[in-house]
Parts: C-alpha cells; sequence; structure tokens
C-alpha cells in the first residue's frame, strides 16, 4: 500500500523519540541550555512504563541487599533533589516495615536502615528507627504477629504528572513536543538525520536533526533494529510490574513495605484519600509493551500479601482498579528479573551525525540521566552551556518557601468560593499554575460545565490547551486519578463530551500552544 507523502516540519539540533520519563526530562535538559529541540511520542505523555510505577521517589531500600551500593547512593542524592522541584506532586512519606524474622534477622535490617541513612545527605527526611507496632498507630491494621518494626523515610511522586511537568518546561523553554506522533525511520545523510515521524491519524511530515536521542522505553531495541541503521551490542530486559488498587485498608498517613515470603518486596501505599495501592509484581514480559496488563496469578499473589499482613483481608472482586507496565531493564543476565539492576546505560553512535540510545533507568534518576545525556551530546553540537536543572523548579513547583501547606492556605483565601476538596486537588495537580487555570474566575460557575465530579468545562480545556491531553483516558488517568471517583460510563461520558467540544482531534497534529 503507497504511504502518504510527507511534508518539512523543520530542523532542529535535537530530535527526542520518546515522551516518557527519560525523554522529556532529555528535551527539558537539552532547551534549557540553548539547543533546538523536537520530542515526538507515539502516544500520550507516560501512557506507559512512566505512569505505571510505584509512585516513589526512593533510594532502593532492596538494592543495598544486592550489592549494588553506587547505584542506590545515586537515587538517594537525586530523591533529595526532586523533592525540591516539586513539592506539589511530590512529598516524603514514612515508611513502615514489620519485621518477618523467619526472613531476614532484624540486625540486618536495622544495619541495612543505617547504611540507607547515611549513604547520602538528608535534608528533608528524618531518619529510620525500630519501633513497637503493638504500640505505634501503624501497627493497629496489621496481623497481630507482627510486633516490632522499623520506620524510614523515602518520598511519593504523581508520576505521569511529572512526566507532564518536564514536556511543559521543555515547551516553554522552546521545544516542540509531539505527542501521538511515531518515528518511523531515521537516516544520515549529509552530516544530519533525516526523521520521518506519522502522526495518528496518518500524515507523515520529515524533520531534520543534528543528533537523535533514542528514550524509547520498551521499545529501545526494536527502535534501533526497525527504525534506525545503527546495531547495539546492548540489550534491556523487558519485566512487567503490575499493582492493584483496593478500598482503603488502613486510615493513617504511613506506608508499608513488606518482605515477602519468596523475598520479593511488595508496597502498600495510601492512595486517592479513599484507596490502597499495593505492588509490585515482577514477571519476564515477551508481549507487545502497549498491551501489558495483570495476570490473574498476579492478582492472587498481590492479594496473598495483604491477607498475609493486614487485619482487614482483599480477594480479586474487591480490586477496583489494576495497572501494568513494562520495565526495560538493563541485562545483567541475573536470573531473577527482581535483581536485574535498575542503572542505566547510554550508548552513543557518532559514526556520522550522532545518536544516542538509552538503556534502562528508574523515575528516581531520570533527571541525572538526562543532565548526563545531555552532556555527552553538547560537545558534539557546540552547546557549552552549564547544567542546570538540579536548581529549577518544575512548572508549578515555586511554592512559598516549598511548603505546600503554606501554598493551600493561600490557595484557600484566593479562591474561598472552591469547595474544600476540589482546592486541594487543584493545588496539588497545578502547585501555582492554579492561578493560570482559574484566572478570572470569581465563582465555581465561572469554571462552566462539571462534566464529572470534580471535574469542570475549564479544566478539561486547560488540559486540552496546555498538556496535550485528547482523550478522556489521557484526563482521568494520567494528568488526574479521577477515574477511580468517576461513575461506570465517566469515560464514555468524557469522550462525548469531547467529540462534542474538539471535533477534530483525531487529525490534530498534537501540539500545545504553551
Amino acid at each position: 500500500m503507497p504511504q502518504a507523502p510527507s511534508t518539512k516540519v523543520g530542523s532542529c539540533d535535537l530530535l527526542v523519540v520518546g515522551g516518557g520519563i527519560n525523554g522529556t526530562g532529555i528535551a527539558r535538559d537539552a532547551a534549557g541550555r540553548g539547543l533546538s529541540v523536537i520530542l515526538c511520542e507515539q502516544h500520550d505523555l507516560a501512557a506507559h512504563t512512566s505512569s505505571a510505577s510505584t509512585k516513589l521517589i526512593h533510594g532502593g531500600l532492596r538494592y543495598l541487599e544486592q550489592g549494588q551500593f553506587a547505584l542506590v547512593r545515586k537515587a538517594l542524592e537525586e530523591r533529595e533533589v526532586l523533592l525540591g522541584l516539586a513539592p506539589h506532586i511530590m512529598w516524603p512519606l514514612r515508611f513502615v516495615m514489620p519485621h518477618d524474622a523467619h526472613l531476614r534477622p532484624a540486625w540486618m535490617i536495622r544495619a541495612g536502615l543505617l547504611l540507607y541513612d547515611h549513604l547520602a545527605r538528608r535534608r528533608r527526611l528524618p531518619r529510620s528507627a525500630a519501633i513497637d507496632l503493638r504500640r505505634h498507630p501503624a501497627g493497629v491494621p496489621l496481623d497481630p504477629r507482627f510486633e516490632r518494626g522499623f520506620i524510614y523515610s523515602d518520598g511519593w511522586v504523581d508520576d505521569s504528572r511529572l512526566v507532564v511537568l518536564n514536556a511543559l518546561d521543555a515547551a516553554k523553554r522552546g521545544a516542540l513536543v509531539l505527542t501521538r506522533t511515531r518515528c518511523v525511520r531515521i537516516e544520515r545523510q549529509g552530516g544530519r538525520w533525516s526523521a520521518l515521524l506519522e502522526e495518528e491519524g496518518g500524515v507523515r511530515r520529515t524533520v531534520e536533526a543534528r543528533a537523535v536521542v533514542n528514550a524509547a522505553g520498551p521499545w529501545v531495541g526494536r527502535f534501533l533494529t526497525e527504525s534506525t541503521p545503527v546495531r547495539s551490542g546492548r540489550a534491556v530486559r523487558l519485566v512487567k510490574g503490575s499493582h492493584i488498587v483496593v478500598p482503603r485498608l488502613f486510615e493513617h498517613r504511613f506506608a508499608y513495605i513488606f518482605q515477602n515470603v519468596d523475598r520479593r518486596i511488595v508496597f502498600a501505599l495510601p492512595y486517592e484519600r479513599e484507596f490502597t495501592l499495593v505492588g509490585t509484581t515482577e514477571v519476564e514480559y515477551a508481549g507487545e509493551p502497549a498491551a501489558a496488563h495483570i495476570d490473574p496469578d498476579e492478582v492472587r499473589y498481590l492479594c496473598a500479601t495483604v491477607n498475609r499482613c493486614f487485619v482487614r483481608k482483599c480477594s480479586p472482586e474487591d480490586v477496583v482498579w489494576t495497572y501494568s507496565g513494562v520495565r526495560p531493564l538493563l541485562d545483567d543476565e541475573s536470573s531473577d528479573p527482581s535483581s536485574v539492576t535498575r542503572d542505566y546505560a547510554l550508548e552513543l553512535d557518532a559514526a556520522g551525525a550522532p545518536l544516542l540510545s538509552v538503556f534502562g533507568g528508574k523515575l528516581t534518576t531520570y533527571r541525572r540521566l538526562a543532565e548526563e545525556a545531555v552532556d555527552r551530546l553538547a560537545p558534539i553540537l557546540g552547546c557549552r552551556a552549564p547544567r542546570w536543572t538540579a536548581q529549577a523548579t518544575l512548572p508549578g513547583g515555586d511554592l512559598p518557601g516549598g511548603s505546600f501547606a503554606v501554598f493551600l492556605r493561600s490557595v484557600a483565601r484566593r479562591y474561598p468560593w472552591l469547595p474544600h476538596p476540589l482546592s486541594v486537588r487543584l493545588a496539588r495537580a497545578y502547585g501555582t499554575r492554579i492561578d493560570e487555570l482559574l484566572d478570572g474566575a470569581r465563582s465555581l460557575e465561572d469554571l462552566g460545565e462539571e462534566v464529572l465530579p470534580q471535574l469542570h468545562a475549564r479544566e478539561i480545556e486547560f488540559l486540552w490547551k496546555t498538556e496535550w491531553a485528547r482523550t478522556s483516558e489521557d484526563i482521568l488517568w494520567r494528568r488526574s486519578k479521577l477515574g477511580l471517583h468517576a461513575p461506570p460510563d465517566g469515560l464514555k461520558r468524557l469522550d462525548a463530551w469531547l467529540a462534542a467540544r474538539f471535533p477534530s482531534r483525531s487529525r490534530d497534529f498534537a501540539t500545545c500552544g504553551v
């Protein structure tokens, strides 16, 4: 079948392929150093792995047991940096680890936590401690056999919004962000790359780029072999991680980390006020990454963990939502998927126009990875601008004194007509960008029709115009988690509203005028 002819979009210093956390982080860093950047993503931003994490900014306590001290130190250093860059979508969280004496001795856990406390400087987070679960509030929901435990600190993040904020900042610094746009192939021509891009509706465009970054996540290897003339000796190992969401198992603000009987780790986290998030599994995966979904055995495994550890039990019928993501882990030939390294590698092919491929990585270290990627390309592209992202807040993150509580009180004073639950949600989602969203509004009626509970016409239009949201799934599951609170027909109702308001959206070459 003949392909439609392509038109030229333009040229740039850097074309980034992939709109997950690594791709958007690299685009932001490069744009902030003055490079002209185009990012293309075949689906929505954070449509796959980057929105399917356990939502943690953490060093990875269990990696200490595997001897990955350098990775843990790097992640702990980044944990401190990230918590200061977007305090509206990231915040500290205290984790309780009940002690199972037959799995690991208490002295080993205490030693590991002391190391975790001191591998990197802590400025925002309290240190670890032993606790008596018979007296501590976190002991109340647990099975009575847990009498002692440990408590330590890490961070929470809204992962999909972290991706969107990086894309937003990249765009505000001059990058062109193209969603629902696949990079079909790239070819070296006259010392540059010629890239063929195809949008969802079939329209094809060409871009010339001085360099290309392959940040395609689970597709990194496929992109190399099917869309480029470059071959690599590296490989990623695809490991599926699945999570379940159940009605709230506990009332307090603490999270849990359990040592499971198979020596794997399972988290139980407070989630969206009314729920508990439980995960993750780790299963070798050979299918299409976009089609990953939880298997019944994974549901049973996570429910069994809940039932072993909590007083309140759950069954597969209690699960209100599940999600799965395929992690592109750097293949280190480990026999156990849970032992595969979460570190990353950058591979530069400079036999002509440069192509930098990103293998592996984890959410917590994305900013460091992006910084190192641009450092590798900058000399080739003649860029001498210094590193900058460690001190620059993400959009909406410039809260007064970095305090969300102080900011929320100021939002309540400026918008007293906002119902408190809506005020909290909008402040969390948008930070100081809430003023842009609510500009000129003097009452709830000014936000327009309430299309779904807590979701008004003005916010939908704002997400469409500034955050690349095109479908109900984009809005309800990635820009927010309102899907958990929506009525059963919520997706269908919102899609109908979008179709009526934006009838050309399926043909839109999805860019945003930010």
